[in-house]
């Protein structure tokens, strides 16, 4: 990536993290945050994520690694399970900031966020679609190969490793 770049991630947390635990392991959010500034210029990243009242440990030390979060309200299912949808908010968002940045990374492989890519795409605006598990994604971004990074190949890298 040319340095002096101003590129910005917008991230899919509910994808990104379930699709690396799917693989068995736990995404480092402070690793990640630094490969992202270290391997593509990322001076802001943010992260769109359900909001829970119980997590607030979390987005203080999420927001401490250098993230820039966006809360979604979040229902509670009857089977307990929490659900917070952030598509929406996420465009929204690459769109507000579109004049600010360079470049965007998106961080997903939901093909909910087909259109925004492609229009990244055109206005020469995406700098890459880093999808969390090579097994698993939308079918939507398969003639996109050239410009999707994936992560199954990062572990080594970006791991969780208990203290």
């Amino acid at each position: 990536m040319e340095s002096g770049q101003n590129n910005y991630a917008f991230i899919d947390s509910q994808n990104l993290n379930l699709s690396i635990r799917d693989q068995g392991w736990i995404l480092d959010f402070k690793k990640f945050r630094i490969y992202l500034k270290d391997k593509y210029n990322i001076t802001k990243a943010f992260l769109f994520i359900g909001y829970v009242n119980e997590n607030q440990d979390l987005y203080t030390s999420l927001q401490e690694f250098g993230y820039i979060l966006v809360f979604k309200p979040t229902l509670r299912l009857p089977d307990g399970r929490v659900k917070g949808n952030v598509d929406a908010e996420l465009v929204l968002q690459a769109m507000i900031e579109f004049e600010n940045y360079d470049r965007a990374l998106i961080v997903t492989g939901d093909g909910a966020f087909h259109c925004l890519v492609k229009y990244l795409i055109k206005k020469d605006k995406l700098l890459k679609l880093m999808i969390p598990n090579r097994q698993k994604y939308s079918s939507l971004f398969r003639k996109m190969m050239f410009h999707i990074v994936f992560m199954n190949d990062l572990r080594g890298k970006l791991a969780y490793v208990e203290k």
